[in-house]
């Protein structure tokens, strides 16, 4: 499907003139949609959600001839990139921005659209497809987010570290019908420019022919041009792992892109545990001779002596079919071995996601996720951090481009100075307290000055912690005397 709609949106770019052959674009200009990236988010995104079947689509032989089935399944993919996004981004982040107005306007912003919720989920589904777009857009309403997963964006202008120009792509389904709207953002010059285009198809994944706008959007615009800007109007998050895959490519990988083979084996390792129980209660060899057909005299339908879909039975050719009974060649079930293996397989699955050994546990009610304190020396808090490098990073570009399109619009201002921090969640780290009590050492010895401490303590803008400075001392001086302060005395 990918491959299909890659090849189609190129075959577009050729006929509007962005593309004259491959060896004509420039190192900025090049094309970065390329048809094996997203051939690997279309697997990472079906084992994110729960099937993918070259891995769980099981062939397998009962007395009626070969079967196929489909594997159980862990559901690992969705379980890392959950947890990732959880640990990284919840309700206690803070963004921290310098000035006050503009803070309350971007607040404002955020609040309307949702923000700690939607950027929590789409950051677990760019944790599993290698990314997500958040584009900024306004109406008569206000300042409005749009949030696009991976497979939904195409870049076609990128550098070695960002993504300037890309396209969008909708599809929405109609009856019978399925159109694909492509939003093209590129730059022509100093203008950004906006393109849309329609296509319709009465096959899934394809382009089709190319419609008018009207057809679905009556009040769109089919190109617009804007001044003034110094930034696309979208911005591309990606997990902070390498793409080994492209070394020259901007574009990121699912946190669990290289460790296909432990999910593969894992859930190979767990179908068999849950058939364990099923299959491991009876195992018959049966004669071939008792397998044969009869029909029925009453309805003339041909009806076997056993169900030939069981996997119960086993034909087998005995060399004294008549004098041989059926045999029961039931074994135990190997519930601790299969425990044991895939205890193994989820540390070593842990380990090639960023994970620390045993936050993924396994019993026979199924997967944990450990929840207790992390370290700050762990394995998980590290990889916690490394994420939050990039991201922090998409956050604050994210803070410019919308401050960006409100001046455009007339909905505020910013000023020209301003800093902005982002206050991740770290009550995880159980030495959290052991960090402050650092500083607070650096300071009493002399090391520190108290308003370096308090951002690191509270990691908080140079500014704010000015102020705050500012605001205690305030109240010192104007806090009333404790009459055992004034005498000495304490408690009697």
């Amino acid at each position: 499907m990918f491959k299909s709609i890659i090849s189609k949106i190129k075959a577009v770019m050729y006929k509007m003139g962005i593309l004259r052959g491959i060896q004509e674009i420039t190192n900025h200009k090049k094309v970065a949609a390329d048809e094996d990236h997203y051939q690997r988010i279309a697997m990472w995104t079906a084992l994110y959600h729960g099937y993918y079947s070259d891995f769980h689509d099981v062939r397998y032989r009962t007395i009626a001839g070969e079967k196929t089935r489909r594997m159980s399944t862990l559901g690992m993919p969705k379980v890392i990139s959950a947890e990732l996004a959880r640990l990284v981004f919840n309700e206690k982040c803070a963004v921290n921005i310098s000035d006050e107005g503009l803070s309350e306007n971007i607040s404002q912003v955020f609040e309307a659209n949702n923000f700690d919720k939607e950027f929590q989920r789409h950051l677990e589904y760019g944790f599993a497809k290698g990314g997500f777009v958040i584009k900024v857009f306004a109406d008569d309403k206000g300042i409005k987010l749009s949030f696009v997963t991976a497979d939904s964006f195409f870049p076609i202008s990128t550098t070695r570290n960002e993504v300037h120009e890309g396209v969008f792509v909708n599809e929405t389904r109609r009856g019978d019908k399925y159109y694909t709207l492509l939003e093209w953002n590129e730059w022509d010059g100093e203008q950004y420019v906006v393109t849309n285009e329609l296509f319709m198809s009465e096959i899934k994944g394809e382009l089709g022919i190319r419609v008018p706008l009207e057809t679905l959007y009556p009040n769109l615009e089919q190109e617009t041009r804007i001044n003034n800007l110094s930034r696309s109007v979208f911005v591309y998050i990606k997990p902070n792992t390498a793409n080994n895959f492209d070394t020259e490519s901007p574009l990121g990988i699912s946190v669990y892109a290289n460790a296909l083979d432990t999910l593969k084996a894992l859930d190979t390792a767990f179908d068999s545990f849950e058939r364990e129980f099923r299959l491991g209660k009876k195992r018959i060899l049966v004669p071939h001779t008792a397998i044969k057909s009869v029909i029925d005299p009453q309805s003339g339908e041909m009806h076997r002596y056993f169900d030939a879909n069981d996997e119960v039975y086993q034909a087998f050719n005995f060399s004294d079919e008549n004098g041989q009974p059926f045999q029961d060649v039931s074994v135990s079930l190997r519930v601790q071995e299969h425990i044991d293996a895939i205890q193994a397989l989820l540390d070593i699955l842990a380990m090639q996601t960023g994970f620390s050994p045993g936050t993924f546990t396994f019993d026979a009610q199924g997967v944990k996720t450990a929840t207790e304190v992390i370290s700050e020396n762990s394995k998980t808090f590290r990889t916690k951090n490394s994420h939050e490098t990039t991201i922090e990073e998409g956050l604050k570009e994210l803070i410019i481009t919308i401050t960006e399109i409100a001046k455009l619009y007339g909905f505020f201002s910013a000023p020209d100075d301003y800093e902005v921090t982002i206050d991740f969640d770290d009550s995880i780290a159980e030495d959290r307290e052991a960090n402050a009590d650092y500083y607070i050492k650096l300071k009493n010895a002399g090391l520190a000055s108290s308003k370096y401490t308090m951002m690191k303590v509270l990691d908080i803008t140079e500014e704010q912690a000015g102020e705050m400075l500012r605001e205690i001392r305030e109240e010192q001086r104007t806090r009333a005397p404790d009459i055992n302060e004034m005498f000495g005395g304490g408690e009697g």
